[in-house]
């Protein structure tokens, strides 16, 4: 288990070493692999995850078939945490995109944690709120932005969480297909296929499979406001 992963996550950036050593003994470790299903929307489940290795993605499928991507999270990060304010059918299914490795913590767990702790119930909300603001966010730019503008900003989130830096530019392996990037935009394809080719003719990125390079960030944030 990294112990500096978990400290990225909200429930332990507020404990000591102490206590995040104790509660960490009482989670539990799983491992998926590429494709397999953590668990289904609609399915009933307790328990928090934080990811420690690998990519995840959040989804949900409507009346007709049709599938959009919520989320895409990586180590860190936090998802199942509504079922610890409001227990119920789980809101997502939750998808490996990489092999992966959770660590995850009972309701009840985690409840007896947060008596007396308030910096760590502080942290949960926080995490609630940052996830409030961001579908907000999603909101007003399937309203207000068109496609080219949502994959440009796609892109730079993908890059400020998975990216790395190198001479040719911010090197972003999403490990994503041109289907699930297009979900995750919440366009067709074919849409931003086309979009990502304009970037490319422009030499503000370099398509790779499964990831691309981001060659000039500056032009490519101009686009996506």
């Amino acid at each position: 288990m990294d112990n500096d992963v978990l400290r990225q996550a909200p429930l332990f950036s507020a404990l000591d070493d102490e206590a995040a050593g104790a509660l960490r003994a009482s989670m539990v470790e799983t491992t998926l692999r590429r494709g397999e299903v953590l668990f289904h929307e609609g399915d009933s489940g307790d328990k928090l995850y934080i990811v420690t290795d690998g990519k995840v993605k959040l989804g949900r499928s409507s009346s007709d078939g049709r599938e959009n991507l919520l989320a895409i999270m990586g180590p860190g990060q936090m998802f199942g945490e509504l079922s610890l304010f409001d227990p119920g059918p789980r809101s997502a299914t939750v998808t490996a995109v990489t092999d992966t490795a959770f660590v995850s913590l009972s309701h009840a767990d985690l409840l007896r944690w947060l008596e007396g702790r308030p910096m760590v119930a502080r942290g949960l909300l926080a995490q609630l709120a940052g996830r409030l603001r961001k579908s907000n966010d999603v909101v007003a730019d399937l309203v207000f932005s068109d496609v080219p503008g949502r994959v440009a900003k796609q892109l730079l989130d993908l890059a400020d969480r998975f990216g790395r830096s190198a001479d040719d530019g911010v090197h972003v392996h999403h490990d994503l297909t041109q289907e699930e990037l297009a979900q995750l935009v919440g366009a067709s394809r074919e849409t931003v296929n086309k979009a990502l080719a304009d970037f490319a003719s422009r030499g503000w990125v370099r398509l790779e499979p499964r990831s691309v390079v981001i060659m000039d960030v500056e032009r490519l944030s101009r686009r996506a406001r």
